[in-house]
């Protein structure tokens, strides 16, 4: 589940909350910097603090912000985010789904939620007005109030937000708010938004502009990029498959890896997102993309390259995993759910918890069974402190005497807090305190809907694409080559499909 951990300081009271003009106090935050707070008095105010409550703007989403202490009339808790499924069929489970996950996440940190606040936000397709937009998504509304309710957590407050404005679905219908909805006015111009600019609290974009940075883009590129993954895919596989072989194959990968690593350490900064992605593309020629791309697949290679996650090794390394995976193409979007855990997993070790949940979760899409994925993401979620991996693959390293063992890793290396670690764990082996909190959940399609398994091969997708792997695709030979050899490529019988159940 993809909820967003307790923010420290955050106060809200709510139980005043008006519509209309009445302008009576209604709602106090507090900003992380635990010194600022802003008053609320509309839900136009609430409608506003979203983004500063998640650090992004949500598209085509739904959101739950937990709240607690009733009698003091509220605190911002958790809060918890899905897509919105495509179909209304899977609107039940999905409300299901994240009431749930958001309030047992809260019970796990000792915190169940006295009351929830909910936000719809969706912008209208061609030919639709925000209105319609709030119409058609109001059975989701009372799907969301009663799955919380079933919970014993009523929601106080219930907000559709669409092409720049936002209605409320609790209010009473006596005339207080336009039919048209209200206006949410210029983005930062709000006194919330003054207020977080001066406290140090930033909004990154949309939650599109960050997923972008993660996938594929289309462009004249592309076929290109995916006959380089066919023809290394069939140089590769047979060696794979080779027990005398495969050894050397993932240290030619961790070899092309350290050396893409350095390129992208040296290659002078460029400003804005947008054109460090595109630079970041340039430095990669489609065969040396397709070679490690098809090499991460091996856990023992993914688990050293791992180990650049602190230093001056972190900053390339996460650049080098977010171009590799804008590089699984066509029907090897499975494959980028090794680049995407390694982007997840650095983003994370580095503090950046935001980047690190999209990403966890999107490799998780391509793949729901990826072990290594499914243990950070709940890791990450529940607060935990990655120092605990860290210290794992630090002694992994320092054990395995590669060639990046004595290399000093900068001054961000955090200091330890523990003892030293006891031997030398694969991070698919869950620190003590993630295998603790190790739950059993419903799996979820990548926008966030349940469904009761994995597509089976010739089955497409809600947008119609067919599957990595179906028959129909000649190119997808060298993956049913390594099937029948005993277990996808990603796998090469590392046990990664074991556990498959289990959320991790």
């Amino acid at each position: 589940m993809p909820t967003v951990p307790e923010v420290p300081g955050g106060t809200a009271v709510l139980g005043g909350l008006r519509h209309g003009r009445d302008d009576r106090c209604a709602g106090v935050v507090g900003l992380p910097d635990g010194e600022h707070q802003v008053t609320l008095r509309t839900p136009a105010e609430l409608a506003d603090a979203l983004p500063y409550l998640l650090g992004y703007r949500p598209d085509d989403s739904i959101v739950l912000v937990a709240l607690h202490d009733r009698e003091r009339r509220g605190r911002f808790g958790g809060r918890a985010r899905l897509g919105i499924p495509a179909h209304a069929e899977d609107w039940p489970s999905a409300s299901d789904q994240l009431a749930q996950g958001l309030v047992k996440g809260s019970e796990r940190r000792g915190a169940r939620p006295e009351s929830m606040v909910a936000y719809l936000c969706q912008e209208p397709g061609s030919g639709e007005s925000g209105r319609e937009v709030m119409e058609r998504l109001r059975p989701l509304a009372q799907l969301l109030r009663t799955a919380c309710g079933r919970l014993d957590v009523p929601v106080v407050e219930a907000l559709c937000i669409s092409d720049g404005r936002f209605w409320s679905y609790t209010c009473p219908g006596q005339g207080c708010c336009p039919v048209e909805g209200t206006s949410m006015g210029l983005p930062g111009t709000s006194v919330l938004a003054a207020a977080a600019t001066y406290a140090g609290l930033q909004v990154r974009g949309s939650l599109k502009d960050l997923t972008a940075r993660l996938l594929p883009r289309e462009s004249a590129a592309v076929p290109g990029q995916e006959a380089a993954l066919d023809t290394a895919s069939m140089a590769l596989v047979p060696r794979i498959l080779e027990e005398d072989s495969r050894a050397g194959v993932a240290e030619e990968a961790l070899a092309l890896a350290r050396r893409l690593r350095d390129r992208f350490a040296a290659s002078f900064p460029v400003s804005g997102t947008r054109p460090s992605d595109l630079r970041d593309d340039g430095l990669l020629e489609n065969d040396e993309a397709a070679t490690l791309i098809l090499g991460l697949q091996d856990r023992t290679t993914r688990d050293r390259a791992a180990q650049w996650m602190e230093g001056d090794e972190a900053a390339p390394a996460l650049r080098l995993w977010r171009a590799l995976a804008r590089r699984c193409v066509g029907p090897y979007h499975e494959h980028a759910a090794a680049p995407l855990t390694l982007a997840g997993w650095v983003a994370w070790s580095m503090g950046d918890e935001l980047e690190a949940r999209e990403a966890l979760a999107m490799a998780l899409g391509a793949d729901p069974d990826y072990l290594f994925a499914r243990l950070l993401h709940q890791a990450c979620n529940e607060g935990l402190d990655p120092e605990s991996v860290r210290r794992c693959l630090r002694a992994e390293r320092a054990g395995s005497g590669s060639a990046d063992a004595g290399r000093p890793t900068g001054s961000g290396t955090r200091p330890e807090t523990a003892g030293p670690a006891s031997g030398s764990r694969a991070p698919d082996t869950p620190p003590p305190a993630v295998a603790a909190r190790r739950r059993r959940r419903p799996r979820t399609t990548a926008n966030g809907a349940g469904r009761p398994g994995r597509r089976g091969p010739g089955t497409a997708d809600a947008q119609g694409r067919r599957p990595a792997g179906d028959a129909s695709s000649v190119k997808d030979r060298p993956r049913r080559a390594a099937d029948r050899a005993g277990g996808r490529l990603r796998g090469w019988g590392d046990g990664e499909r074991h556990g498959a159940g289990e959320n991790g």
